[in-house]
């Protein structure tokens, strides 16, 4: 039988993430939505209290604690018996989730919850892990010369004795101003084609590493979204994630592993955006008269009525794809394709659901009495970064057709 509630571990988690997202997010939502690139002071507090929480053992707020972790005990006993398991993605996932619910331009401002850690996470090394655990992490691959095809890179990194030199330039890097250490993607060797680009760890003060300008955006405007340069940068040798080596044969698989970890996040900001338009939606139609009820067909029921159900549908099959994905990584199963599948639902789900909202809401939706509109906004880069609805479904086809990227382009 498959049983969908929440594993009990998981809810204290996630019900201390809706806590946050409801006394801390929402009240400041407007405000830093009108006041782009500064800073939300309030999170300050947030930064010493995901520490202390990561210090204790307690599961992250934000969705940085997605990849691996050390199974207790009695989980790994679980697990032997149960085959089944749920930990760092999943919980990451239920955070995100709860957090973007409450205002997602500011769950990814969180200080040290970056989506560059994700990527740590999930390809680190043993040392790594430890030398990184504690840091701020953004994540820099899209480059002026590319948007979605992230095998494109042109950054370069070159190995200067203990030193990897890296110069390019990249755009739209969430959290890119504030982080503490950034995670770049670049070539360290451009004649060996995809296969040669490796992911590093950049620290904010490394010597070539500058902000070129911040992004005005059409929503997430609590984010920071920068431009950065780098000039003749230079880290340490050991900052490359995982292998230095390039294998020729395991292509671009190595790198694009982290996409499997955080595009789940990315579809659960989109449900929590989702699920709160509709929440909002259901109170307006409901003041309003309009009665939703789950006994009689759609077809029979005022038309917003209809059209909430459909979109609730769609918010609940985003939702279970995306829990699906996140339970897969937990439980060491190749999840590449139901990570594109639950981004791209989720994604096109949370620009439909929301964007709808503010048309059945009328002028109330279209004005800023309410957050609707807001989330609509907020709703469309969700829809695009981690790789965009387009990019997703040829994921998808590519792997239920069997085709390799050479084939189905």
């Amino acid at each position: 039988m498959i049983n969908l509630e929440l594993p009990k571990k998981l809810r204290a988690s996630a019900n201390q993430a809706h806590q946050v997202a409801t006394e801390i997010f929402r009240p400041i939502s407007r405000k830093y939505d009108l006041a782009e690139h500064e800073y939300p002071v309030e999170l300050d507090t947030m930064a010493a209290m995901v520490e202390g929480l990561a210090d204790s053992g307690t599961q992250k707020i934000g969705g940085a604690a997605g990849g691996r972790e050390d199974d207790s005990e009695s989980d790994a006993h679980a697990t032997e018996l149960l085959g089944n398991s749920n930990g760092g993605n999943m919980s990451a996932l239920l955070n995100a989730l709860e957090t973007s619910w409450g205002d997602v331009g500011l769950m990814l401002s969180i200080p040290y919850q970056g989506l560059g850690n994700a990527a740590i996470a999930a390809v680190a090394t043993d040392e790594q892990l430890k030398r990184f655990g504690k840091v701020w992490a953004s994540m820099a691959i899209t480059e002026p010369s590319f948007g979605s095809d992230s095998a494109a890179v042109t950054t370069t990194a070159v190995l200067d004795g203990d030193e990897w030199v890296l110069n390019g330039e990249k755009i739209f890097v969430t959290a890119g101003q504030r982080s503490t250490h950034i995670v770049v993607w670049a070539s360290v060797d451009k004649s060996l084609g995809r296969a040669a680009i490796k992911s590093f760890v950049v620290p904010r003060d490394a010597p070539g590493l500058s902000v070129a300008r911040l992004e005005h955006k059409l929503g997430i405007k609590a984010s920071d979204t920068a431009v950065l340069l780098l000039q003749d940068c230079r880290i340490p040798k050991d900052n490359i994630l995982g292998s230095p080596e390039v294998n020729v044969e395991k292509g671009f698989a190595g790198v694009m592993q982290t996409f499997d970890n955080t595009r789940p996040l990315v579809a659960a900001m989109a449900v929590g955006v989702a699920r709160a338009a509709l929440e909002e939606l259901r109170g307006i139609l409901t003041d309003a008269g309009v009665e939703i009820s789950y006994d009689t067909p759609p077809n029979n029921q005022h038309a917003a009525a209809a059209e909430f159900l459909r979109m609730e549908a769609d918010y609940e099959s985003a939702y279970l794809l995306s829990l699906r994905a996140a339970w897969m990584a937990d439980n060491k199963k190749p999840n590449s394709l139901e990570a594109s599948m639950s981004k791209a639902k989720a994604g096109r789900t949370g620009t439909d659901v929301s964007l709808k909202a503010v048309e059945l809401a009328g002028a109330i939706g279209y004005s800023q009495r309410t957050l609707l509109e807001k989330w609509g906004r907020d709703s469309k880069i969700l829809d695009i970064f981690e790789g965009t609805q387009q990019i997703q479904q040829l994921i998808v086809a590519r792997r239920v057709l069997g085709k390799t990227s050479a084939e189905l382009k």
